[in-house]
């Protein structure tokens, strides 16, 4: 796979039992890559470690008075500084394309995995954690999966150096081959502590992300009740509580640093002092010892590959366990072996909460509380944030649907919807039947004045639709971007239209002609709105109050407002005090009439013993 290839056809299906787990599948996935880049490795790290030996043969030409060795030692050095530049360059080349493809694929995944849970997906995970896992997470992750081939390939020329010293020089080489491994291995114990502190710094980073997106997200709502400066103080409090982490952490590395300094110096000074008493006593060449110096000194290099690599383990397990959780994730109605299946068509029933939408109707839900309202319409559209029971469309289980032509059958708009930027029109090009035009959702909508504050806002294009919106439509006010999402989904044309609260941000005048709109577009289809508003449940041919996750009346608006006290609590915002003296007066009224029945009863009977006499 090169990075020109990207995104990939098929990204996989990760192991997402655990991060290890998850970081072993991805390095499984681009084993072609991981071989490219330790061959490449090899050769360069091979290549920079045959230059001690070049330049001890060298010195023990010059020694010996050769020109033939010297001229032939010249020759080996400028094949190795040829095979150090090539290695090098198609190591970093294979290198960074590991590390890309490998971020690529966990993005892809993530995506994915958004894709197939959508709104679901935030309720179950935080979504600062989602911000943190889709960006800094990647890189780490793709960090490692990139080092590993530049370690192995720092290991073996490691274990090749110290063979050829034991084979050159058995006497120094001895002393390097026990040495070495010593000063790779002697930061072990340090690692745990120091993953550990890596760990506490990501948990308070990620902590910190979460505590900034929802604040950012909730900017608004905090200005109107000032409470923006109580929600910046915790984020400094949380930043300070990161930064500390981070030092710290950056103290337990900054010691496995210097020993990988430290270490490697000790054993360069043992190689020298053993290697001079050698010469001395005539057992070792002046060659040999600046060759075993030199090699030991150039060893230094690929041992920083040793360190490099416990760091990226380090900071790439906590990412990737969080990666691994995310992508750990299922539909709560998935089911295995579902391929394809007809759309199908009827009446659209919750067995849960006894809530029924006739077909071809439109049918307004009442809850008192808008976040269950919000896990009903999830329900509806066959994703429920929990296992139960499958609603069913037509006497047909959703869960027993594949996702997509679940989402056919059923779409919902929920009661914050997402414009994504670029042109209307291509905000508006979405699945559809072709049934429903842009022009008749737009107008169905009420998006007139939407269309002009675009044209107006835009110099530059001619037609309304070729006008830009910006990311998440923020030069738009929350009615218009409102009504724009209700027209994008009116255009999709399902056979069930799910809409959670469509027009809490627009002005009543606007809201009725909505309403109007709504019905008669969807006329024949089925329609469902959660809504509280009495224009738009006046205009509903069915109203359904569903409370405790329980239906408790059925009918329309005008009739549940005269019977029902408890939804008219809830459509008139009636208190229980103005409810309590509700009742009082009607019972009073009721018993005026009666009153005025038995007067008017015994008057009558009068009239008559009179006419009678």
């Amino acid at each position: 796979m090169q990075i020109q290839d990207l995104p990939y056809p098929d990204p996989g299906v990760p192991d997402a039992r655990s991060g290890p787990r998850f970081l072993w599948w991805l390095g499984r996935n681009q084993l072609g890559g991981q071989f490219k880049a330790l061959a490449w490795g090899l050769l360069h790290f091979v290549a920079v470690s045959a230059l001690p030996f070049c330049v001890g043969l060298a010195v023990q030409a010059v020694v010996d008075r050769s020109g033939t060795r010297l001229a032939l030692t010249g020759g080996l050095l400028a094949l190795a500084a040829f095979c150090i530049a090539l290695g090098d360059t198609f190591l970093h080349r294979t290198a960074v394309t590991n590390w890309i493809t490998a971020a690529a694929r966990v993005q892809q995944l993530l995506a994915r995995k958004a894709a197939q849970l959508g709104s679901a997906l935030t309720r179950r995970v935080a979504a600062g954690e989602v911000v943190a896992v889709s960006t800094g997470d990647v890189e780490k992750i793709g960090w490692f999966v990139e080092a590993v081939s530049r370690f192995l390939a720092a290991a073996l020329t490691a274990l090749l150096v110290c063979v050829a010293l034991l084979v050159y020089q058995p006497a120094l080489g001895v002393v390097v081959a026990v040495g070495l491994p010593l000063v790779a291995l002697a930061v072990l114990p340090l690692l745990p502590k120091a993953t550990r502190r890596a760990d506490l710094q990501r948990e308070k980073a990620g902590r910190a992300t979460e505590l900034a997106s929802d604040t950012v997200a909730g900017l608004r709502v905090l200005r109107g009740i000032g409470g923006e400066e109580l929600f910046l103080d915790r984020y400094r409090s949380a930043s300070q509580e990161v930064r500390r982490a981070a030092v710290r952490s950056a103290r337990m590395w900054s010691l496995i640093s210097a020993m990988q300094v430290l270490l490697p110096g000790l054993l360069m000074i043992v190689v020298v002092w053993y290697g001079v008493h050698l010469a001395r006593e005539g057992r070792i060449t002046v060659g040999e010892l600046v060759t075993v110096y030199s090699s030991v000194m150039v060893l230094n290099y690929p041992l920083q590959h040793f360190h490099e690599i416990a760091m990226a383990y380090s900071f790439s397990r906590p990412s990737a366990k969080r990666a691994a959780r995310v992508l750990s994730l299922e539909r709560a109605t998935d089911i295995e072996g579902v391929r394809e299946a007809d759309v199908p068509s009827g009446d659209l029933y919750d067995p849960a909460t006894g809530l029924l939408a006739p077909a071809g109707r439109l049918t307004a839900v009442v809850c008192g509380d808008p976040d269950a309202a919000g896990l009903l319409a999830e329900r509806l559209g066959g994703h429920p944030a929990e296992q139960g029971t499958s609603v069913r469309l037509g006497g047909v289980p959703l869960d027993e649907l594949p996702l997509d032509t679940a989402r056919t059958a059923v779409l919902v708009q929920d009661k914050d919807p997402v414009l994504l930027s670029g042109s209307l029109r291509e905000l508006l090009d979405v699945p559809a039947s072709g049934a429903v035009t842009a022009e008749d959702a737009l107008v169905a909508a009420q998006c007139g004045d939407v269309l002009e504050a675009l044209a107006q806002g835009s110099l530059d294009a001619e037609d309304p639709m070729d006008t830009r919106i910006t990311e998440r439509g923020r030069s738009l006010s929350g009615g218009q971007r409102q009504r724009l999402a209700l027209a994008r989904s009116l255009i999709t044309d399902p056979e069930v239209l799910v809409l959670d609260e469509p027009t809490s941000a627009v002005d009543s005048h606007t809201e009725a002609r909505i309403a109007e709109g709504v019905r008669g577009l969807r006329r024949g289809r089925t329609t469902v709105v959660f809504t509280s508003s009495p224009l738009l449940l006046d205009r509903a041919d069915r109203v359904v109050l569903v409370h405790e996750g329980e239906v408790t009346a059925v009918g329309v608006h005008r009739e549940l407002v005269r019977t029902d006290p408890r939804y008219r609590a809830v459509v008139t915002r009636e208190t229980e005090e103005e409810s309590a003296m509700s009742a009082v007066l009607e019972e009073d009224v009721l018993e005026n009439a009666l009153e005025e029945d038995e007067a008017l009863t015994e008057l009558q009977e009068l009239e008559e013993i009179e006419e009678s006499a």
